[in-house]
């Protein structure tokens, strides 16, 4: 190997990239043997004759066994002493819990690259990515598998935080004792292309009326300390995380919840809640952040308005223009009472537009309070869910939503979990949690 990489070195001129790999490949050959020294010293971790098999039994010694494991310096193998509980009539492997590498054949530090590439984009890419960069060739399929049940971690870890918040035990969240001005609670949902035994018994919105998406929910938590020279909101840096899933209100309402106060709920003097106008979302306002300030999102509320127009007047038609322009301009100032009865004034010709005027006064009545902009913003508050909307496209839509790409439920959610980790910068505290044991 050292003659190659001299050679070259020639008189011609040295191939450095070349000569770059080789170095590379000598090291993790050489880090190789060291590291499987290493990991074989204990003679395979024998501790007696008989020891505990972890559910009250005795196991009984039985031979040591290899394991080729995959690392970051390449394959070594590892001697373990193998125990066996006539019981429980399986093995106990106490070298393989001590190196966390207990049913798989891939080192923490590899698994930890899978996770992290895996997190960001296809597998696919990931294995590419890994080969190319570190050097590790893997499958596709191992790369999925091992990001899903990482992500099934973080997801089991953040479980037994909801459980510990919503019993009042926050220990867990730090004694941060500095005032949070205003806090913003955002949510809305986006669905997710799944297998068709996901979507069996549910209706959709295609031609032959079956679902082909789930919805996965999102909800981001940021803060505000002041305003621009304009006297605009301005969201605090690096203060946005993220949580989601796909699951029901009630679970997502704790998920939510339990990120809020882990972001310093109790310190905020002020707590927004934002979001479209989907009822589950203020169900979750009204159950986990009483007394906050509702805010249906501007743009979704004059969105609303222009499709009312445009279904009355029609789309080629210049008078929805007309009619919507200076109903828009009340709507801003948060004059919903003059909105509803603008609205009333319209007289649509047929059923089916009469419904739509119908069904938008009982929209714009029901939120009313939650549409007050002329007084959110003279509060200095945002208006718009824009960042949640972001959230959605960053975080759901550019790693499970690309072309092609068909999910279960429990994987999507395992992705989903390990993204916002990731996004989150709290990818290590899962690693750090799992070294405690």
């Amino acid at each position: 190997m050292v003659e190659r990489i001299f050679r070259l070195g020639s008189k011609e001129g040295m191939d450095l990239e070349s000569a770059e790999k080789a170095l590379r490949e000598m090291g993790s050959r050489l880090s190789g043997n060291l590291l499987e020294k290493m990991l074989n010293a204990d003679g395979g971790m024998y501790i007696g004759n008989r020891i505990d098999c972890r559910s009250g039994h005795q196991a009984q010694y039985q031979e040591r066994r290899v394991k080729q494991l995959v690392t970051v310096v390449g394959l070594v193998n590892v001697s373990r002493a193998y125990y066996h509980c006539e019981e429980c009539k399986g093995g106990v492997i106490p070298k393989d819990e001590q190196l966390d590498i207990v049913g798989t054949s891939f080192s923490p530090g590899v698994k930890r690259m899978m996770g992290f590439v895996g997190g960001r984009g296809a597998f696919s890419e990931g294995r590419t990515v890994l080969k190319e960069l570190a050097g590790i060739d893997l499958s596709t399929k191992a790369v999925e598998r091992t990001a899903e049940a990482i992500g099934e971690g973080i997801e089991q870890i953040e479980q037994r935080q909801i459980k510990a918040v919503l019993a009042g035990n926050v220990k867990f969240l730090g004694d941060g004792k500095a005032e949070i001005p205003t806090m913003y609670v955002l949510m809305d949902g986006t669905g997710v292309p799944v297998v068709g035994r996901e979507t069996e018994g549910r209706m959709g919105k295609t031609a032959d009326g079956k679902a082909r998406t789930r919805e996965a929910k999102l909800g981001c938590v940021f803060t505000q300390t002041g305003l621009d020279k304009e006297g605009k909101p301005v969201r605090d840096e690096r203060s946005t995380t993220y949580v989601g899933a796909i699951e029901e209100a009630g679970p997502f309402g704790a998920r939510i919840y339990t990120e809020a106060c882990r972001r310093g709920l109790s310190r905020a003097l002020r707590v927004v809640v934002l979001g479209d106008g989907a009822p589950w979302i203020w169900g979750i306002a009204e159950m986990h952040f009483p007394g906050a300030i509702q805010i249906v999102d501007l743009y979704h509320a004059l969105d609303r308005l222009m499709k009312v127009a445009k279904s009355v007047y029609g789309s080629d038609n210049n008078r929805w223009k007309e009619w919507s322009g200076p109903v828009a301009q009340i709507l801003k100032q948060g004059e919903i009472e003059s909105v509803v009865r603008a609205l009333k004034r319209m007289r649509p010709r047929g059923l089916d537009k009469k419904k739509v005027v119908r069904t938008a006064i009982e929209y714009f009545e029901l939120n009313r309070e939650r549409m007050r902009y002329g007084k959110f913003r003279q509060a200095g508050l945002f208006t718009g869910s824009g960042v949640i909307e972001a959230g959605c496209k960053t975080v759901i839509g550019g790693r499970l939503k690309q072309s092609g790409m068909w999910w279960t439920v429990r994987g999507a959610n395992a992705i989903i979990h390990l993204r916002c980790s990731l996004l989150n910068n709290r990818y290590e505290d899962h690693w750090d949690a799992r070294r405690a044991g």
